[in-house]
């Protein structure tokens, strides 16, 4: 059994959530405003962050940024607007990794909204593997969750490794290209036990978002 991660002990860390995406392949349906289970998956994602131990949580907004501020509940959230968003998941990164400078975070923990299989135990045990390096090795910290060995979601990437992750961040890419080099600095977390890492892309994933499943 895994330690619980306190609020206090993840002061640290700021969970970073990504939900500008537009929705091209579902016709234009911002991921953010999806339904699952009762929720907007934006709000599910911002919960999965905080039950999972971050205290701190950052919500990039894109498309459809109104709509999603109008209709969703997100208490306490600090709500980040991407203008750039139509780029691709590497400038909301960039935008995200911005709005934590100066916020005392050592490490961001990032999320993608459109990922609702991803709950608080993966969350937890990434959170966890970050922290047992010691408050000091926080920022040089690597952290992935894995799928039977594969590396996924969610991620923590140090402080120390912002800036060369921003420099490296375009297109739909995200932080694969400046992860990829560092590989040998990665620390995997297996999650696959406790977390299911499919993406909502097309309308035939959204057969996923049904009550139940």
């Amino acid at each position: 059994m895994t330690s619980p991660v306190t609020h206090t002990t993840t002061a640290r860390i700021a969970g970073l959530l990504l939900a500008a995406g537009g929705g091209r392949r579902l016709g234009g349906r911002p991921k953010a405003l999806l339904e699952h289970d009762g929720a907007l998956l934006v709000e599910r994602a911002a919960g999965t962050l905080r039950a999972g131990g971050c205290a701190r949580v950052h919500v990039v907004l894109g498309a459809s940024a109104d709509r999603v501020r109008r209709r969703a509940r997100l208490p306490d959230c600090v709500l980040v607007d991407n203008p750039d968003w139509e780029r691709g998941m590497g400038s909301s990164l960039r935008a995200g990794l911005a709005s934590l400078e100066g916020t005392g975070a050592r490490a961001a923990l990032v999320m993608l909204v459109d990922q609702p299989g991803i709950g608080e135990e993966a969350v937890r045990r990434v959170a966890e593997a970050g922290l047992a390096r010691g408050p000091d090795r926080l920022p040089a910290a690597l952290v992935s969750a894995a799928y039977a060995g594969v590396r996924g979601h969610p991620v923590l990437f140090g402080a120390a490794h912002w800036p060369g992750i921003t420099a490296r961040a375009e297109g739909d890419q995200g932080a694969r290209g400046y992860l990829g080099s560092r590989q040998a600095e990665i620390t995997l977390v297996e999650c696959a036990d406790v977390a299911d890492p499919y993406d909502v892309d097309t309308p035939s994933d959204l057969a996923r978002l049904r009550p139940g499943r």
